[in-house]
């Protein structure tokens, strides 16, 4: 489902990004994706329903965040020297999940995308829960793991769900980290595709 604006022509050129298959766009596909739209995001977007996208700047506003009625963090750059998200920092009144990622290309991010869908997935089961997940500005670790929990409890397809977000946030995972959500979009897609063979 591509937006009128946003569509691009999918080449299945795999242009050394692995293997094309009709579901999963190439590396130079995803990224020509990503740079559509406004680029332009706040402190923190609603990219679906109470789920929130934003940077260190909200997360560290434990009153801004009272108000926006945040119940859970996801902190995707836990560790990070800017970013001081961690159980005693939020105490009782908001529920805490570190993910110490580093943004770069050579980082494997991909070891959280389950576990943090996971947190996501449960956290917005909550009656009135609201999420924030973060990292430093909340355009590449933090939009990472977001795609992936789109992905594997949506089902959407990395495409899909990098529009879903874009229609509220800028977002731009480093490369490194988008080859990874593309060999997920291809895992899921083989394990959708053994599943209808069925």
């Amino acid at each position: 489902m591509m937006m009128a604006e946003e569509s691009i022509s999918l080449s299945k050129d795999p242009e050394s990004s692995g293997t094309s298959t009709p579901e999963t766009p190439t590396l130079k596909d995803l990224e020509e994706l990503l740079n559509t739209g406004r680029p332009s995001c706040n402190h923190a977007d609603e990219v679906w329903p109470n789920l929130f996208l934003g940077d260190l700047v909200i997360a560290h506003n434990t009153f801004g965040l009272w108000k926006m009625g945040i119940s859970h963090v996801l902190n995707a750059a836990h560790g990070n020297i800017y970013c001081k998200g961690s159980h005693g920092f939020y105490g009782a009144t908001i529920e805490y999940y570190g993910v110490p990622a580093h943004d770069h290309p050579a980082f494997d991010i991909s070891p959280f995308f389950y576990p943090a869908a996971e947190f996501i997935h449960k956290a917005l089961a909550t009656p009135g829960a609201k999420l924030l997940v973060h990292c430093a500005v909340g355009i590449s670790r933090s939009s990472s793991l977001v795609l992936a929990y789109l992905m594997i409890y949506h089902h959407l397809s990395l495409a899909e769900a990098i529009q879903t977000v874009k229609k509220h946030r800028w977002i731009f995972p480093n490369r490194g980290f988008l080859k990874q959500l593309r060999s997920l979009d291809i895992q899921l897609g083989e394990k959708t595709q053994q599943k209808n063979d069925i």
